[in-house]
């Protein structure tokens, strides 16, 4: 029954449903109830442990493809540039390197990413690999890209600032002089950290060589 009044609308009517909305403390359980996790199901646990060890072998399968397709492009285009051996890698050779690696290891096992991505972003890294390659011949170039040569040992007296510079310990430049058949710094002319990484050690001229490369006793 009514006396007259005029309710607002969306008022909550106790004898009867709500004219538009529920109240606030329904609408609060509701969004208790829905922030609950479900219960996972028996065996949840099992087959998430093998979707770790093993997930999909579709993916697997594609993945694979792709490693054997880019170490083939890879391959193929190694042995169209120019060829170095390990004694040879400068700073920029291991980059390139290691940048490659990286690439074929991250294609391979990427799902969003194509063998033509992998093999034009391949083809680009070794183009410029290249071009630097013959840049080198430039000594501007050259002295940005190569790093300076550093003098450890002048007519047997150790350059400690550039073994540190290098780093390098003492001991470790007694090793290289022993592999190079010198007990010490006292019988060498130059010893020089080159640019590649190699310690290269020159005797003095009128010192006698050690037959065979042996030590002197």
């Amino acid at each position: 029954m009514s006396d007259g009044r005029v309710e607002p609308a969306g008022a909550y009517r106790p004898e009867g449903r709500p004219t538009c909305s529920p109240p606030r403390s329904c609408t609060r359980r509701r969004f208790r109830l829905a922030a609950r996790s479900p219960r996972r199901p028996r065996g949840a646990g099992l087959d998430s442990f093998g979707d770790a060890l093993i997930g999909d072998w579709h993916r697997a399968v594609y993945a694979a493809v792709k490693a054997v397709a880019l170490f083939v492009t890879a391959a193929v285009a190694f042995r169209l540039t120019e060829r170095r051996t390990m004694a040879e890698f400068a700073p920029f050779d291991w980059v390139a390197a290691v940048a490659v690696g990286a690439l074929v290891g991250r294609t391979a096992t990427a799902t969003d990413a194509a063998w033509l991505t992998g093999a034009a972003a391949l083809v680009a890294l070794l183009a410029v690999h290249a071009a630097v390659t013959r840049l080198r011949l430039l000594p501007v170039i050259s002295r940005l890209v190569d790093p300076p040569l550093r003098v450890l040992i002048h007519d047997g007296q150790v350059n400690r600032r550039n073994l540190r510079r290098c780093g390098l310990t003492e001991a470790d430049l007694d090793a290289v002089l022993r592999q190079h058949g010198h007990a010490g710094p006292s019988g060498v002319h130059l010893a020089i950290f080159e640019a590649k990484g190699a310690v290269s050690v020159l005797p003095h001229p009128d010192a006698p060589s050690p037959p065979g490369g042996a030590l002197p006793r």
